[in-house]
């Protein structure tokens, strides 16, 4: 088997390790099945509107097999449900285009599902792709690459089991059960001994062939009346979060259906899109010329724009390969992409031998615009998990919490090695359960004990051991928001980053199968770009985050990062502005709240600003946000844009808001109850570590009260 030609020995023979796996286990790659890798495979089906519905039901699911069992005892074992069976409740008879149902019922069965077009082929048959990216290409026979395999939900409505098979597997569905599986258009499928074809719904038509070219690298996407997409040969078939295929590179070949199609390109949030309606003549090869045209361009005003949370490898339906990395940085024109090498839910480390191989050197496609670099995720489910970019080597430890392991020691210890090590560090995905303005911290620790919150950031982040919170994340934004603006109001002086979590080797999976870099954190460099001049611009704070608006802070000619030193009564003159055509208002925050903002409709290309007087009497940070319109553009449920602070020190004195340090010693007695009743430890010494580091932080949080 053969990963990628070129490639180093041990990073080849990983990627044939993952595939193996893949080829095994299918989409988990044999993961420990917490409640989070169970849901992989059905996330890859369920509209993203219909997750919060799905988690109900699974929560509902388990609570009724543990009466009066307390929600977080309840939200600990939401593995235990039958997923399949939720699933199936979830659609509620309504299917998503992509996916097939086989309907079991006491008098026979039938097959739903939208007709899939299947092409005669041209000859001669296939299409390779070319691309100017200077990277080399993936070398088939890694599977998953260049196929789509169909999505089966098997429904039985029957009161007593049901026996099915699906090629070699069998499987006898309990009364009124259910069972999503994968088949091709030749799987053979059996309910009650009697063949189930696929043929009805398969639609042969004539193909034709497009060449796209765009004069850079692009991502495009290819669809038909339906939907569904094409891609270049042995092109692993993404879909991003509205469910709109997508591929990257520049003049490349297609095969595709000789129907109606739509045809996009585009080139990440600094650009717009191109597209043109095209029913192209069977059996002919039709050029293709679009290019998106800027809407702003960063590295000209010395502004570069990063992802700091992008798995190449972690489970998934196909394998990545550094190929894919590298086309969709350029394709996306990303200044900069940080690959991480973590854990999933056991000891396997993904990607760990292309971070041992690249460790401190930029990986070979980095330009002078581009730079990528193998990084780390330390992981615990229970703590929060954390990015850490461009360390000098390896640490000594990934993760912890997993498999067994004890939820020791807290991850403070991670951060200090990773530090030390020279990386930039911050939590990543911090919130996903809804946490508004106002609202007490219970949120942060509730309902679920173990579903990847930043816990400890409370603590970490009063000792100096973090250096910036990824806001936009592929979590919830609105909630971190809040959460992030508790902490810089507490005394905490973090950066706005953003870190999308995308995951390459995942093809349909909500916002995580967006190309990477659909949020951005873009930094202000002092010179040239490079990992070091990166790094050092996040930690001095000179930072926005962004779904796609471009976002400008200037308080008294100062932009985020600076600090001011006044005296009580002083003014300050503040303006933000924004430009995008999702840009709905564009707000400046003070650690009192909103103090100034500007709306408009949908549709304005103009810079929208808005500026303000401030009279400060007592510390304060200002920052500005953007409220987004729903648009294309963005690639998650919510977008926005946040700059990280521009401090105001009163007489000496640094921001710490009494309401928000309060907020913050409550969040830190929430998480020692938290560790105590869920926490995996060995002894009674593991625990009083943890209480340790939390009495440190108290001890700082209080001092501010004085």
């Amino acid at each position: 088997m053969s990963a990628e030609p070129m490639l180093p020995e041990k990073v080849a023979g990983a990627l044939e390790e993952y595939g193996r796996l893949l080829g095994e286990h299918g989409i988990t790659w044999g993961e420990p099945e917490i409640h989070y890798v169970k849901f992989f495979a059905r996330r890859k089906v369920l509209p993203p509107a219909l997750f919060d519905r799905f988690w109900k039901l699974v929560f509902k699911s388990v609570a009724e097999r543990y009466p009066g069992e307390p929600a977080d005892h309840v939200g600990a074992r939401l593995s235990e449900a039958d997923y399949d069976r939720v699933l199936r409740d979830t659609l509620d008879g309504v299917l998503p285009g992509h996916l097939v149902a086989l309907r079991v019922r006491a008098d026979g069965h039938t097959l739903e599902g939208t007709p899939r077009t299947v092409l005669v082929p041209l000859q001669p048959a296939g299409a390779r792709r070319r691309s100017r990216v200077p990277v080399q290409r993936v070398a088939p026979p890694l599977p998953g690459r260049g196929e789509e395999r169909i999505p089966l939900l098997i429904d039985s409505s029957r009161d007593e089991p049901c026996l099915v098979s699906v090629d070699d597997t069998e499987r006898l569905l309990g009364p009124r059960g259910a069972w999503l599986v994968e088949v091709d258009h030749d799987s053979t499928i059996v309910v009650d001994g009697a063949r189930v074809r696929l043929d009805p719904l398969l639609r042969l038509t004539q193909a034709a062939r497009l060449r796209l070219v765009a004069g850079m690298p692009c991502r495009w996407s290819v669809r038909d009346a339906d939907g569904s997409g094409w891609f270049p040969a042995d092109t692993p078939n993404r879909y991003d979060y509205h469910g709109r295929p997508y591929f990257h590179g520049d003049d490349l070949l297609v095969e595709v259906p000789a129907l109606p199609l739509t045809i996009t390109v585009a080139r990440g949030m600094e650009y717009g899109e191109a597209s043109l309606d095209l029913t192209p003549d069977p059996g002919l090869e039709h050029l293709i010329r679009l290019t998106p045209e800027r809407i702003y361009d960063a590295a000209a005003r010395n502004w570069y724009g990063a992802d700091m949370h992008v798995h190449l490898n972690w489970a998934g339906d196909h394998v990545g390969v550094p190929a894919d990395a590298a086309a969709a940085q350029h394709g996306e024109d990303l200044h900069v992409l940080n690959l991480l090498a973590g854990n999933v839910s056991g000891r396997r480390v993904y990607d760990r031998e292309a971070l041992d191989h690249w460790t401190g050197e930029d990986l070979p496609w980095s330009d002078a615009t581009h730079i990528a670099r193998m990084g780390v995720e330390y992981r615990n489910d229970l703590l929060g998990h954390i990015y850490a970019f461009a360390p000098r080597a390896a640490p000594l430890r990934f993760h912890t919490g997993f498999d067994g392991d004890a939820d020791w020691p807290p991850n403070a210890d991670g951060l200090r090695e990773l530090r030390g090590l020279g990386a930039l560090v911050g939590y990543s995905h911090p919130f996903r359960t809804p946490i508004a303005d106002g609202a007490p911290p219970k949120g942060v620790v509730s309902p679920v004990p173990r579903n990847c919150a930043a816990r400890e950031l409370v603590a970490d982040a009063a000792l100096g051991l973090v250096d910036s919170l990824d806001v936009l994340t592929h979590a919830s934004i609105p909630a971190t928001a809040a959460v992030y603006r508790r902490l810089i109001g507490a005394g905490n002086r973090l950066a706005v980053t953003a870190g999308t979590d995308a995951m390459i080797s995942f093809t349909r999976s909500d916002n995580q199968s967006n190309p990477p870099g659909w949020a951005r954190v873009y930094a202000q460099l002092e010179g040239p770009l490079t990992a070091r001049a990166f790094a050092v611009a996040v930690r001095a704070g000179r930072t926005f985050a962004t779904t796609g608006p471009w976002l400008e802070l200037s308080v008294n000619g100062h932009g985020p990062g600076h600090v001011i030193r006044a005296r009580a009564g002083d003014r300050v003159t503040v303006s933000a502005a924004a430009i995008g055509p999702e840009v709905a208002a564009v707000r400046i925050r003070t650690a009192d709240g909103v103090r100034a903002g500007a709306e408009r409709l949908p549709g304005g290309d103009e810079p929208l600003t808005v500026k303000a007087d401030i009279e400060v009497d007592a510390p304060t940070y200002i920052v500005a946000e953007v409220l987004c319109h729903p648009h294309p553009r963005t690639m998650t449920t919510t977008g926005y844009a946040l700059t990280s602070p521009v401090y105001v020190d009163v007489d000496g004195r640094q921001v710490a808001r009494r309401e928000d340090v309060l907020w913050c010693l409550e969040w830190l007695h929430l998480l020692e109850d938290l560790i105590k009743q869920h926490g995996r430890l060995a002894g009674p010494y593991q625990f009083g570590d943890h209480v340790s580091l939390l009495e440190q932080a108290r001890a700082v949080y209080a001092a501010r009260l004085s």
